[in-house]
């Protein structure tokens, strides 16, 4: 794999070594290479979507059971109801960009309606992936996790990258 260095470090590196103050330029090697390696992974961290599979067919399955609490409001298929849609372009186009952690959370703090926050977050996370599944998002290996902070890593995205 090649490695490519920011210019202005190897600038510094060409500054120190030329002034002979080699123990300035490894901290200032240090120093760069920490915030590459933190952008990279932040840039790694952020490409992770829904097109990745973040949930289970198991867990959607477990949803799906639990989304008779959500018809009344939002319709049968989660669409057609009074409620926002929770499925196909209207739903996909007001979540583009979005997260996962975003979507749970609202769930989460709000719904059932007349009741919001009652149900255990593994059952708001099968909601979730039951919502991920009805807009044929792929499935994956691992469950939605119930760790707002690790479902903010998970991109909704309307489209395939």
């Amino acid at each position: 794999m090649l490695t490519v260095f920011p210019g202005s470090f190897v600038r510094a590196l060409r500054r120190a070594t030329t002034l002979g103050v080699t123990a300035v330029a490894i901290a200032g090697l240090a120093t760069i290479v920490a915030r590459v390696s933190v952008r990279a992974q932040q840039e790694a961290a952020a490409a992770k979507s829904v097109w990745d599979g973040a949930y289970t067919l198991a867990q959607a399955k477990r949803g799906a059971l639990k989304s008779g609490l959500c018809v009344n409001c939002h319709g049968d298929e989660f669409r057609g109801g009074p409620a926002p849609e929770l499925a196909g372009p209207d739903f996909l186009g007001r979540w583009d960009g979005r997260t996962v952690g975003d979507l749970f959370e609202l769930i989460r703090k709000t719904m059932p309606d007349d009741d919001p926050g009652a149900l255990p977050r593994e059952q708001y996370a099968d909601l979730v992936a039951y919502i991920l599944a009805v807009n044929k998002y792929p499935t994956g290996s691992a469950e939605l996790g119930i760790d707002t902070a690790a479902l903010k890593a998970i991109q909704i995205l309307a489209t395939k990258p």
